[in-house]
Order: C-alpha cells, then sequence, then structure tokens
C-alpha cells in the first residue's frame, strides 16, 4: 500500500511477491501532464497482483516542508506553500474513505513509514492514513527501515514514540524489483535514481492494533538511502543508528 507507482519496488520489494493485493493512493503529478501520461501507461502494464489505482490526484506538496524543524499534524506533515497545503490538507479525507474499502480484510498491510522514508509529504501522509484505519479494520501495519538525509530530523523527532510490536530482516526481492522497474522505465514513469542499489538486507517493523506492547524506533539501524546509490560519489555508509532529540 504505497504512495506512487514505483515506491513498491523500492521500500516494500520483500513483501511485494506474497501480496494479494497492491494498492497506489496517487495517480497524476500535480502540473505534470507527459508524466501523468507516461505514469498511466506504465501502471497498465504492471503485472502486479490485485492492483488497485486509487488515482488520487498529487497535491504538489511532496517537499514543501520545513525539513530542518518538520511538524506533525494530522493530516501528515505541515506543508509549507499555502496552495500546496489546501491540497493535500483536503486529499486526506479523500484518501481514507477511499482506502477504507481497499483495505477492508487485510490481516496485514505493508506501507510506508512514519517518516516517509526520504521524507515525501505524500509518503507520511499515507501512513498516517494508514494507521487511522488500523483500529477500524483491525490490521497490523508493516513498514521498512529506509531514510534519508531530508527526512533524518523528522525521524528522531519520532524515534522516541513507541510505534512496533515485532522486528523481520528480510531480502529484498532483487529480481522482481528489477524487472519491474523496467516496465517504468520503459514508459517514461521511473521517479528514482536509475544508480540505486538494493540492499542484502532490510528491516520491516510490524504494528499491531494494541498500543500496549509497542516499541520506540530510538537505537534501531535505518538505511540510507543515499548510501544505497553507487553512483556518483561521495559514497556514504548505507546504515545508520537512529537516535532520539533530546527532550
Amino acid at each position: 500500500m504505497v504512495a506512487h507507482p514505483d515506491d513498491e519496488i523500492l521500500w516494500l520489494s520483500s513483501a511485494l511477491a506474497g501480496a494479494d493485493r497492491v494498492v497506489f493512493c496517487f495517480g497524476d503529478p500535480f502540473g505534470r501532464p507527459a508524466k501523468a501520461a507516461a505514469r498511466r501507461r506504465a501502471v497498465a502494464a504492471l503485472a502486479l497482483p490485485g492492483l488497485i489505482d486509487l488515482r488520487i490526484p498529487e497535491s504538489g506538496a511532496g517537499f514543501a516542508v520545513d525539513r530542518a524543524s518538520p511538524v506533525a499534524t494530522p493530516q501528515g506533515l505541515q506543508i509549507t506553500d499555502t496552495a500546496a497545503r489546501t491540497r493535500y490538507e483536503a486529499n486526506f479525507p479523500r484518501l481514507v474513505a477511499a482506502l477504507r474499502p481497499a483495505l477492508a480484510g487485510c490481516a496485514e498491510v505493508y506501507t510506508h513509514n512514519p517518516w516517509g522514508e526520504y521524507g515525501h509529504a505524500e509518503h507520511v501522509q499515507v501512513h498516517r492514513a494508514v494507521t487511522a484505519l488500523q483500529a477500524e479494520l483491525g490490521f497490523r501495519v508493516w513498514f521498512s527501515n529506509y531514510v534519508d538525509t531530508k527526512s533524518w530530523p523528522l525521524a528522531r523527532r519520532l524515534a522516541g514514540a513507541p510505534c512496533w510490536t515485532e522486528r523481520r530482516c528480510v531480502r529484498p526481492d532483487v529480481a522482481l524489483a528489477r524487472g519491474l522497474m523496467k516496465t517504468y522505465r520503459r514508459h517514461g514513469a521511473w521517479t528514482w535514481t536509475p544508480f540505486h542499489r538494493w540492499p542484502a538486507q532490510e528491516t520491516l517493523y510490524g504494528q499491531a492494533p494494541e498500543v500496549e506492547g509497542r516499541h520506540p524506533m530510538a537505537g534501531e539501524e535505518m538505511l540510507d538511502v543515499a548510501g544505497l546509490r553507487w553512483w556518483p560519489p561521495p559514497w556514504r555508509r548505507a546504515r545508520r543508528r537512529l537516535t532520539a532529540l533530546p527532550v
């Protein structure tokens, strides 16, 4: 259950082969009609199980965030651009309403982590929407340990909050991910660097519907996406230990 097409293979490829449905939340990129057409072609060509494409228009708020001092809101993150904030906040109830039937009957839902991997505001919004439905629908939420310099301040702000009850060390499905990446690239819809390197192992964190027994992320090992890029330099270590901000 991801924000945009291609997020499923970047952040959750290890869970993809076993999924009985794949949900894309957002469709047309804001103000980019050529990219919107390319994305629609790519999605139509994907061989994914039970694909549900909600095609909610993007808000254009993805990076309109104060990176140094991000502020969490009920809809995700505080957006610095007024027009984008209006669209972003309006998308949240629409997203929750669309996800309710899409996720009905699920025992486990794999989605974005609370800081949105590299800090994309719509990734954070999807995580918020999924967790908003968790108590009602009773599923377990799973998310990965990817992070980036841009999202590091937010991850540290959230590190002290209890949010997981179990963890799994898993191997990304690199063959499946690369095959789907070729489809995206063939249709001009790949949004990530062509130099991405999937790690040998990633960690998935499970969040049970019950609040009791949850652990904070502080002290956990994160995967820095810039450290997974094999070109261009400078290279840096892919693994970072998450520490909470002082209270």
